[in-house]
């Protein structure tokens, strides 16, 4: 294994107390990562709701590969896996987001690359069938790194995206879970029953889709789609349209994209923090993930996951909830993918 991928004694000497919860070597020679979000409690899964989820994601690392044999880059490769996220009903992003208070579907997106740290984002979208290609759209033919709601929609109807009725995005599992939200949200608060309150909540109130992806130039880029939290009130943007909370991407660095409860990735800057501790600290992908997933966010109880790529291949994942549905692919086309196991 070559050198660089091997911490210094003297590193390691000064990080005493980092958790050994991910990879101490990270994964090397990976061009292209995902991730699903932190997934429902692994004791809701079936075997056939795994088996279409990981066929899912593999999907997802074969656009993405494919993009960047063919010469793609990074934001290529990483918007080209984001959609099939997207178009899949099963995770919380595009056509499986999630219900807000109001029994809508309002979605998120960010896209980065890390040559120029040029970044694009849109926000509380309810008719764009694919927010990751209107944020790239946002960043690439806009003066703008931001854009949400109405402004947001028309924007990307001008830029000829593919828009769709809000009802494509209902799912029954989606509405069921919302439903349970809105029977408990009814009830007297008298706590005579708080665990008929615990068993109507939804197995799981937030999750993402994100990628990361090195091109055959050296650059890096990530990208982090979301149909946000569960019950969200009127307005509630999370982390993942904000750059250096949810996504970030700098050559010189790393990419980062992000899952979990988005508030607390907001406070801590969690994508750009990682990044930072890359650049400045010369930590490797893997203990700058554990730095602030495990050290930073468990403590306070802001729970989520991050996936990691440095510009010289070195891939990382750390999560501090009960899974993270995650996947890599490497430079030979060998792929990888893994749901609550470390």
């Amino acid at each position: 294994m070559a050198n660089h991928l091997i911490p210094s004694m003297a590193l390691l000497a000064a990080l005493p107390s980092l958790p050994a919860l991910a990879a101490e070597i990270p994964v090397p020679q990976v061009v292209l990562a995902i991730h699903g979000g932190t997934g429902d409690a692994k004791k809701e899964m079936t075997p056939e709701l795994e088996k279409v989820l990981r066929a899912d994601m593999e999907r997802a690392l074969k656009a993405g590969y494919e993009s960047l044999q063919k010469g793609g880059s990074g934001l290529d490769a990483v918007e080209a896996a984001i959609r099939v996220l997207e178009d899949s009903p099963n995770f919380n992003a595009g056509k499986g987001a999630v219900f807000t208070h109001e029994g809508r579907n309002e979605l998120d997106a960010s896209i980065m690359e890390g040559k120029t740290l040029r970044a694009g984002a849109v926000a509380g979208v309810t008719v764009v069938k694919n927010p990751i290609s209107a944020a790239r759209a946002v960043m690439e033919k806009s003066k703008h790194v931001l854009l949400m709601g109405r402004g947001a929609e028309v924007f990307a109807t001008k830029a000829g995206l593919e828009i769709v009725d809000p009802a494509y995005f209902w799912t029954e599992r989606r509405w069921k879970d919302i439903q349970k939200v809105w029977k408990r949200e009814a009830k007297p608060h008298d706590n005579k029953d708080p665990q008929a309150e615990v068993e109507a909540a939804p197995p799981h109130s937030w999750g993402t889709v994100g990628a990361v992806a090195l091109d055959h130039d050296g650059n890096l880029a990530a990208g982090t789609s979301t149909g946000g939290m569960t019950n969200k009130m009127f307005g509630r943007v999370g982390d993942s349209p904000i750059i250096g909370a949810g996504t970030y991407a700098d050559n010189g660095a790393c990419a980062v994209s992000c899952t979990g409860h988005g508030e607390y990735f907001i406070r801590f800057a969690v994508a750009h923090d990682i990044a930072s501790l890359v650049k400045y600290k010369g930590l490797n992908v893997a203990q700058a993930a554990d730095e602030v997933v495990q050290k930073k966010l468990k403590p306070i109880e802001g729970e989520g996951g991050v996936i990691v790529l440095d510009a010289k291949g070195n891939y990382a994942a750390s999560f501090n909830s009960e899974g993270l549905y995650r996947g890599y692919v490497t430079r030979d086309g060998k792929t990888h993918v893994a749901l609550y196991e470390q």
